[in-house]
Formats: structure tokens, sequence, C-alpha cells
């Protein structure tokens, strides 16, 4: 087969394509009610599917070497490399080590093998940002006040930065931000915990130059469970946590004990019975009864029984079975701590074991890349098995409805909010775990689940429902920054400058959008938009925000626990491995074993000549796991690093990915023009004859509206944090936005405020009550100090004399508000500068339409 490059993948990928593009139109109406129905995301989704396909029957350093390749950036985004110090990843290390114990890290095989890195290379990092940004930051004092690290995904063994710069420089865009992305070490040659490691110093390194409430921490798969992972330890280590925390699709659980990972995903692409590829010597390992042979052969010619090297049909005929029967007086021919090449020294007895049809079996090949079977369960490898996911920072989690992983997303998100209904079974809490799930509160959790959407949505960013996401995730990282920073962020408002085009090959839009909003009785209040940059987040409850989003972007509630598979497990079960996963694994398994049989006997006569060559050791107490490739050092040679190569095939794609941001850049800078002509204009009394004179407009009787997606005129607003999480006190500083949410929240649960027999709080003693944003000229239930008026703040009507009767919390009305106090004006390098207060305004009591209240 032909070796895996932009031609070779055009070929593959191209009858997909032409057949998807046929289809989409032939089947218009299936479509209709899906992503799918756009020809974007359907073409998307296929290409995909097709390239995975492909690179599965080439070896993984193929794929590796591919999506590692060069990928050049627009000339409107800023990259500067930067390189990890050494001190930090020695840091990095102990606090590692702190985290993992004896117990663990003599699992993981020692302490010294995972540190180790290819000669003459070290971790290097790069920073996204705006060109513009990045200018004008320079302007203001080169200072940044908003970074997200972004860890990017790909099942933790293929993937890299360039790949993933087109979707990070969407996020520094869409948040002002500067995005720090680390290229960390890959499975299966560097194994847990290499890429935790490598995340945890480039983390640690940031903290060296930026504040900790200016950081935002990101990734996509595999990237969104090191996330998970990197939070626990900084958690556990007392070390300072970022602002918030963004999850794409995030794989939380490598035993794949969930239920939606047993079933059929049309609608994903990721492959479904997990990854398999072409046999090479980073991939697969030879299992424990491989190395047994492979060993016998290797001491024959050592001691001089043979001089002539094993044929690969001789070889071939050798090669063990992936699975075997356990019985209970089963005892290992072999021990892992007696190989040549070394190993992880465990109990056979523990290994992986699994009933299939009936009959106990050991599975002995090794499925994930990313560890080894013993340790797929460890909480650093599977986040869902930590004893507590509280104490975090807020988390914003974003699932595809459609997607194979989905159901382990969920509980994740389930699971941090509400960290002892999801503990773990008793008989495997130990003491620091119980410890932990008392010590930790709830973790604050923003959950989004998308409508048939697939893993990692906005990889696709050409496509309708990856736009609304990144503008979601711009919204949720904004808010994270101001609450952290207790101060305004401005942000771009993407209905003025972020046009979301529609397709062709869709119909009936609105139609749809109509009937989602009234799927399962959902009223419209409960009901909105997702990513309107600026609004404010939805209060939490209960330490979530639970929603379901349409294709259209538009939120819905999302379906209560008890309907949610992942939600109704038993804790005994997960972590657990089920039969049928590990069916379709090995069914899948025996075909790629019987088709490259021979070039797998090819592979295993080069271990055979490493082994006779010798290894270079780490000392005592060091057993790197099979595919380490700090254990498969011969004595006898050194690591070449090769020559990154350019990828005309992912420069394609990039641009492809690039094109929205291209045309919103040049839409905003026109916009930014517009807004400095606006400025040089002066208005005059004299001007607009006829109309109403403010006076006359602000006596006007307020009328309430439904709440509208129209936006200001300028392109940018600001986020504050409106105490969402309920974290704050209620005091005399508190938004009347927010005030107004908790009367509206109480009526809801059905206290009507018109109700004579309705009494409302008060506070504290010696505080006018108010209601509908009116001060009453009594108190209630308490003894006041004092009968004077109370003076309210009020960010609504900045004027003196001016009132208002009733008033709705819109987001609009917020934004405008924060803009007249000065929020809209501050720069994001005056971060120490306290935010200037509100006007002080006295409301007079109102005569009219009071409620009867009991005293």
């Amino acid at each position: 087969m032909n070796s895996l490059n932009t031609t070779s993948v055009s070929l593959a990928v191209t009858p997909a394509v032409v057949s998807t593009l046929f289809s989409h139109y032939l089947n218009r109406k299936l479509l209709k009610e899906r992503p799918t129905a756009h020809l974007p995301y359907d073409e998307g989704l296929h290409l995909i599917r097709s390239f995975l396909d492909f690179a599965s029957h080439h070896t993984v350093e193929e794929l590796q070497a591919f999506t590692a390749q060069w990928v050049p950036h627009p000339q409107w985004v800023k990259v500067v490399d930067a390189t990890i110090p050494e001190a930090q990843l020695t840091r990095a290390a102990e606090i590692l080590q702190a985290e993992l114990g004896e117990d663990d890290l003599r699992q993981l095989g020692g302490s010294r093998w995972w540190q180790w890195r290819k000669p003459d290379s070290s971790l290097e990092a790069e920073w996204i940002e705006m060109r513009a940004d990045a200018n004008e930051r320079k302007k203001n004092g080169g200072s940044c006040q908003r970074v997200m690290m972004y860890i990017h995904g790909g099942a933790f063994f293929f993937g890299s930065v360039d790949e993933h710069r087109y979707q990070m420089q969407r996020h520094a865009r869409k948040l002002k931000a500067r995005v720090f992305a680390p290229r960390y070490r890959l499975a299966p040659q560097f194994p847990f915990p290499c890429g935790l490691h490598d995340c945890l110093a480039a983390y640690l390194y940031l903290l060296t130059v930026q504040d900790p409430t200016t950081i935002v921490l990101a990734g996509d798969s595999a990237g969104g469970g090191m996330v998970v992972s990197l939070l626990c330890v900084l958690r556990d280590q007392g070390l300072p946590l970022p602002a918030g925390a963004v999850l794409i699709s995030p794989w939380v659980d490598l035993t794949h004990s969930f239920p939606s990972v047993s079933g059929l995903s049309p609608l994903d692409y990721i492959p479904q019975a997990g990854f398999h590829h072409k046999p090479s010597r980073a991939w697969p390992p030879p299992n424990e009864d491989d190395i047994a042979m492979l060993r016998e052969e290797a001491l024959k010619r050592k001691k001089g029984f043979t001089k002539k090297q094993p044929g690969t049909s001789e070889l071939k005929e050798k090669q063990q079975a992936p699975v075997a029967e356990r019985e209970d007086s089963f005892v290992s021919n072999s021990s892992r701590s007696n190989w040549i090449n070394g190993g992880v020294p465990v109990d056979p007895e523990k290994l992986l074991s699994v009933e299939i049809d009936g009959k106990l079996v050991k599975i002995k090949d090794q499925i994930q890349m990313y560890t080894t079977n013993e340790l797929l369960a460890h909480p650093l490898v599977s986040p869902v098995m930590q004893p507590s996911l509280g104490g975090l920072p807020p988390m914003l989690i974003m699932v595809g409805g459609g997607e194979i992983l989905r159901d382990e997303q969920i509980y994740l998100a389930h699971k941090c909010a509400n960290p002892e209904k999801y503990a773990l079974p008793n008989e495997a809490m130990d003491e620091t775990a119980e410890a932990r799930l008392r010590q930790y509160k709830p973790t604050d959790v923003q959950l989004q689940v998308w409508d048939d959407l697939c893993h990692v949505a906005p990889t696709l960013s050409f496509t309708r429902p990856a736009k609304y996401m990144y503008r979601s995730i711009a919204q949720f990282g904004a808010w994270a920054l101001a609450r952290a920073q207790q101060r305004g962020i401005e942000i771009l408002d993407d209905d003025a400058i972020s046009v979301i085009s529609s397709s062709g090959s869709e119909s009936g839009q609105d139609g749809d959008t109509k009937k989602d909003a009234m799927t399962n009785g959902h009223t419209t209040i409960e009901s909105g938009y997702v990513g309107k940059a600026g609004d404010p987040l939805p209060a939490f409850n209960n330490h979530m925000i639970r929603q379901r989003v349409t294709r259209h972007g538009a939120t819905l509630p999302l379906a209560p626990e008890a309907e949610l598979p992942s939600c109704c497990m038993s804790a005994h079960s997960i972590g657990v491995i089920k039969e049928g996963t590990v069916k379709k694994w090995l069914d899948s398994k025996k075909q790629w074993d019987s088709r490259y049989a021979s070039t797998k006997a090819k592979v295993h006569k080069k271990i055979v000549e490493d082994m006779v060559a010798g290894y270079r050791e780490f000392g005592p107490g060091e057993y790197p796991p099979p595919t380490a490739l700090a254990g498969r050092r011969r004595v006898d040679t050194d690591f070449v690093e090769g020559k990154k190569r350019k990828s005309l095939g992912l420069a394609m794609w990039s641009l492809w990915g690039s094109k929205h941001d291209e045309m919103t850049v040049v839409r905003e800078h026109k916009a930014d023009l517009a807004n400095e002509d606006t400025a040089k204009l002066v208005a005059t009394p004299s001007d607009g004859q006829g109309a109403r004179s403010y006076t006359d407009i602000e006596r006007q009787e307020h009328l309430q509206m439904p709440r509208s997606r129209s936006r200001s005129h300028s392109h940018r607003r600001v986020v504050v944090d409106e105490n969402q999480t309920g974290s704050a006190p209620l005091d005399e500083n508190t938004y009347i936005s927010q005030l107004l949410a908790l009367r509206r929240e109480q009526e809801a649960m059905g206290h009507d405020i018109h109700d004579p027999d309705y009494t409302p709080e008060t506070g504290a003693a010696g505080k006018r009550p108010f209601l509908d944003g009116i001060a009453l000229p009594f108190s209630l239930n308490k003894e006041a100090e004092t009968a004077s008026m109370m003076t309210l703040h009020s960010d609504e009507s900045p004027l003196p004399d001016s009132r208002r009767v009733s008033l709705e919390g819109s987001s609009d009305e917020v934004g405008l508000s924060a803009q007249k106090n000065g929020l809209a004006n501050e720069k994001e390098d005056d971060a120490d500068v306290a935010p200037e207060r509100p006007q002080m305004e006295t409301f007079v009591t109102a005569a009219e339409h009071l409620p009867t209240v009991k005293t």
C-alpha cells in the first residue's frame, strides 16, 4: 500500500467526498432533522471517517508523521515558539511523583524512564494570537490578561499543534486572547505519564509569566481528559488553579465501560471497534507470551546455540493469541520483570479479564496505546475513576449527542457537580479518597449536549454547529476570566461581525428551530440560544447548567438524570470493561492480525535483533512498558530525529477551516474603521427635530418585552460575573438583574409574589425591603434600626431623578449598563485597577399597585 502522504490521502478520500455529495441530495429528507442536513458538515464527517479508515492500514509512525507536518499559518495570525525550561520539567516530575505515590510508581515501572526525552530535544510550545491583538497588546505594555492553554487531542497518539492551529486561532480571535499550546510527547512511544508530565510542566511555566486568574485550560478529546487529570493534580498538590476549563468531547474513560461505546454510532467518525494499525516497532507491542517466545530465540543466539536468525515464516507460526482462557489455577509462564526488554512487574492474576460467551478470558494484548491494560482504570488515566471531581474551577463540557463517547462525558459533568452521589464504591475508597471526597466542594459545570453532533465537532470549523460552539466557548471563557479577575471582559459581538451562513441544502430551518423549542413540552422561558457574545451565563442550579442544544444553536433543558443512561449505572460497573466492547475490538484485531501476519513477523524478527544487541537501562527498579521508547534504546545506536516535512494536504484543510476567520477579520477591520468615522461626528441638540424628548421617554411606563437577539451598534460587549454560581453573598452591590432572576426563580417554585399571604425576604435589619426595583418604606418580620428611605445602587439609569417601576434583567441591558459604567473601555492590561463604582441613585417609594403584605 502507498505511504501516508498528501497524494495517497487525496486519492483515498476522494471517492467518499464524491459519494457523499450525491447521497446528500438523494437522501435530503432523511437528513433534514440532523446536522448532516448541512452539506459541509456531511462532507467533513465522511472525509474524516474515510481518512481514519485509510490511516488504519498504515503504521502508527506514519500517521504521527503525517499529522505532525509543518502547516503554514495565515498572515493575520502571529505565532511565537517557546521552550519550557528544564527547571519546570524537574519540578513537574517531583509534583507528579508526589501525586502518584510509591505504589503507583512501582506499577508504572519506576520514576525515571518517563522523564527521558529524545537526545537534543526539549519541551516546545507555541503562542498563538491574532496579529492585531498582539500589536494592541504591545502598545499597552505587552501584558495579557487572557490566556488559553490548549491541549490538543488525537487519542493520545497522533495530532499536533500544527494540525490543530486553525482551531486554536479561532479561540484566540473569539476570546481576544493568547493561546498557549504545548507540544507534549505522544504514546505509544511515550506512554502515561509522559504526556501529563509535559502538560504539567507547561502549566508551571505559564504560572511564571501569567497570573492563574488570567488562564483558562482547554482541550479536546484526549486533550480534554488530560485537562481533567492536570486539574486534579493541581488541586491535590495545592497549586494555583486556573480561572476555568473548557472540555470538548473529553475522553475520560479508557476502560470503555459506558453504554454508548458498546452500541453503534453512525453519526460519529471514531472507529467503532477502536484504533487498529498496521504492525510496526511502536505498535502493537508483543504480549507476554510473544515476549517469552522472542526472549527464548534471542537467548539461543546470544549463547551461541545458533547463528541463524529465525525466519519470518517461523516467527509467524509462533505468534500468540491476544486472549487466553483463565482458570482459577491460572499461573503465568513468564514474568515481565524478567524480560530482557523490561516491563511493568505486575501480578499476573490482576491482568485484565472479561467474560466472553460464558468463559472468563484474560486479555493479553494491550488495548489502548496510552497505557498498559493494568492501568486503564487509574484515576489519572481515566478521570471518571477519581474519588472526587469536586474542588475544580468552573467547567464547560461540550458533548456531541451522536458521538460514541457521549455517556462518559455526561457522567463526568454530573460527577463534578455532585461528587458524593457519583462516588466510587466503598470498597474502592481508601482513607485518602474519603478525605478528598469530604474536603472538596462541588464543581460548577455548564453541560451542553449538542443534538446528533460527532466527536469534537469544532474540528469541522467551517460548519454551522461548530461556529455556535466556538461562540459558546468564548462566552464561557470570558465569564470565567471575569469571575476570577473580578473585572469586565471585552468580547467580540458575533452577531455584528461573525456571520453564520446557511446552506443551500437546508430547508425549513426556522420551522425546525420552532419545533425544537417545543420539544418535550419545554416552555420558551427555559429555552434560549448559545453563543450570544457578551451575554451573561444562565444561573447555575445545583452547580450545573444543563443544556440540550440543537443544530441551530437553540438551547433547551437537558433530560433529567433519571433518563440519562450514564447517570443510572451502578458505581460498581464504572471502570469495568464490558463484553460487547471487547468482542468488537477482538473481531477487528483478528482481521488485522490475519491481514498483516507477515508484517507482524518481520517486526518480531527486528525485536529479536534488538534483544541480542541489548538495551540501555535506567537502573534498579526501572521497567518501562513494552511500547516505551525509553526501554527500546539499543546500546549500539542513538536516535536520530527526522526533519519535519511540509504538508500540502493539511495546509489545504487548515485553509478551509480558516476561511471563516479570514472573512471575519476583514469585517471586524471595516467595523473598526466605521466606528472611528462615527467618533468624528458631533451631535447637537438641534439634530433630530420632532423626536420625543429624553424626559418624555424616561417617564413612560416600562413595557416588558420578550428577550430578543438584537445587538447594539458596537461590535464589542463586556462580560461580567453576575454571581451565576451563587457563591457570593447578596448585598447592596448585587446586580438588579440577578435580584430579579432570583425573584423569577421563586415564582417558578410556586411563590406568587402577588399573593396576599406572600412575605418577601427583607435581608439584614435596618435595610429597606424592595420589590420589583421599588424600596418599601417599612420593614417586614424584622425590627428595623431606622425608618429612613434606603438608598440603592442602580446600574440601569445613571441620570439623577430617574426611576423605573419594573426592570427585566436582559442580557442587552446588562451589557449596556456595563458600558455606561466605563467597563467597556477598560483595557485588559488594567487588571489591577478597580472598576468604577456605579452611580448612586435614590429610589422614591411607589404609592400605587403595591401588593398587600401581612406584617
